[in-house]
């Protein structure tokens, strides 16, 4: 089975994002959704580098990009421990996270 994922851009006179949507082929339930900020990475065997669409737009607040960077980095711990099984620098990641959201404020501390 083959899917496919499609992002649209639609960018203002400066080429700045005014709206990004996002679509999965083959998947009934999954209309066009709009979202404020995307981020990909791609890794090329051939040149041993990861490439990157990093694209947010003008409506996009500081503190919810605060957020989802705090989010992407536990991302990257969960799928860092699924691929590798190296549980012990995933806990590292984890705990730069932790500092990442304490420092900005994104969490009351007392909820820990």
């Amino acid at each position: 089975m083959q899917y496919d994922l499609t992002f649209s851009i639609t960018t203002d006179e400066n080429n700045v994002p005014e709206k990004l949507t996002w679509h999965q082929s083959g998947d009934l339930q999954s209309p066009t959704s709009e979202t404020k900020a995307l981020m990909v990475s791609f890794w090329s065997p051939k040149e041993q580098a990861t490439y990157g669409i990093d694209l947010w737009t003008k409506e996009m607040p500081v503190l919810e990009m605060q957020i989802m960077y705090h989010q992407v980095f536990l991302k990257m711990a969960d799928t860092f421990e699924r691929a590798t099984f190296n549980k012990e620098t995933a806990e590292m990641l984890r705990s730069f996270a932790k500092s990442f959201g304490e420092s900005l404020n994104l969490f009351d501390k007392s909820q820990e």
